[in-house]
Formats: structure tokens, C-alpha cells, sequence
């Protein structure tokens, strides 16, 4: 039955996520919230969607007009190198970008009856993103359950994963790494320097290298 909704980047992770609950998903949803690798995220997660023959719809969501401030954000600085748990990888926070998207996509929920909104946030990101952390995603849940008719809820299964683990799920599921994009920097290569591709290559260690490229 798909009474799911699923927020997808297009990014490792979500895509890990759809394939897996690929007959649950009945739409995804793609924010174009001005970030530097919006538009090649996006375009690989149309091409996923298409494969698995799930509804993509792009949520157009210009944070930079907004005045959020991150250098994730096309209006921002450059963006910081190295690992995640460093310091200067604060600068890519977007503020409470999940709690905005599980908003819009509680109130889509709502209005297709769809009980599940799927996220891919994992541990990776705890150290550094507030709204990837156990205790929002529980309180978050609870403020769209208690505010939906259909007590929509949010399922995130990898929350307490490493990206490494996701990756190893993908690859029993035979997840076409190379169709995912993990970049900050937006380029049509994978830098390879900033904070998710650092991250990215040790998911992946040992796995086909033409994954980090593409």
C-alpha cells in the first residue's frame, strides 16, 4: 500500500531510503530551497523517481529571498572543508531546514491522506545538525501527529545509522550509487574535500570508485 511520503534530496541517503521503501512511497518530494547543489541533486532524484515510477514533485522554496543565512545557500560564503565534525562545518547549517520541509510535507500528507513522511537523516549528521537529532525527530513527530486529522506521522528509519551502514543496506538493494549526488559545492564532480564527500567516501570505501565522480 503506498501511504507514504518520502522527503528526497536526491542525495545518498534518501535514495538509499526510496529504493528500500520503494512500493510504500507514493509521491517525493524535492526542495529547491536555493542551496549550491539544488540543481544537481534534484535532477538525479528525477531520475530515480522515474525508474521506480514515483511521483517527483519539486517544492520551490527560495530560502537566500528569505534571508536564512548558511553557505550552503547560494547567498552564502564557501563552503568549509574538511569532516563533519569540525567546527567550520556549522556554516553549512541551514536553519531548521528539516522542521520547515516536515511541515510542508505534513500538510501534503494531510491532503492525500498519506500516514508516513519518510526522512534520511542519520547519525552522521548529529554532531552538527540540530534537526537531524533523535529528540527533534521525536518532538517533531509529535506536533504533526497531534496536528493532522489523519495523524500523519514521520517514519525515519536510519536515524541512529552511519552513513556507512545506510550505504551497505543500498548495496544489497543494489542502489545505483552513481545516480545519487553528494557535493556542497554544486560542481558537476564530486570535490571530494568538502564535509559530505568526506563522508560519502568512507561510506563507500571499497565500493566502485566511479561512484565518487559522478
Amino acid at each position: 500500500m503506498r501511504d507514504s511520503i518520502i522527503l528526497y534530496s536526491g542525495g545518498l541517503d534518501s535514495t538509499v531510503a526510496l529504493y528500500k521503501y520503494a512500493k510504500q512511497i507514493q509521491l517525493a518530494l524535492s526542495f529547491n530551497y536555493g542551496s549550491k547543489h539544488n540543481a544537481i541533486e534534484i535532477k538525479k532524484a528525477a531520475s530515480n523517481c522515474q525508474s521506480l515510477g514515483i511521483e517527483h514533485r519539486i517544492i520551490e522554496l527560495d530560502l537566500n529571498k528569505m534571508g536564512f543565512v548558511s553557505d550552503l545557500l547560494t547567498s552564502g560564503g564557501e563552503i568549509p572543508e574538511g569532516h563533519y565534525e569540525e567546527d567550520n562545518m556549522k556554516k553549512t547549517v541551514v536553519p531548521f531546514r528539516n522542521g520547515i520541509m516536515l511541515s510542508i510535507a505534513a500538510g501534503i500528507a494531510e491532503s492525500m491522506d498519506c500516514k508516513k513522511i519518510i526522512i534520511s537523516n542519520h547519525a552522521g549528521d548529529h554532531a552538527i545538525y540540530p534537526d537531524c537529532r533523535e529528540e527533534f525527530i521525536l518532538n517533531m513527530n509529535n506536533a504533526i501527529k497531534s496536528g493532522t486529522y489523519n495523524q500523519a506521522e514521520i517514519f525515519a528509519p536510519f536515524t541512529n545509522l552511519t552513513k556507512r551502514e545506510i550505504a551497505l543496506i543500498g548495496k544489497e538493494l543494489n542502489v545505483p550509487f552513481e545516480r545519487t549526488y553528494s557535493c556542497y559545492k554544486g560542481q558537476e564532480t564530486h570535490c571530494g574535500t568538502c564535509g559530505t564527500c568526506t563522508e560519502r567516501k568512507e561510506a563507500l570505501n571499497g565500493f566502485d570508485n566511479t561512484v565518487y565522480q559522478t
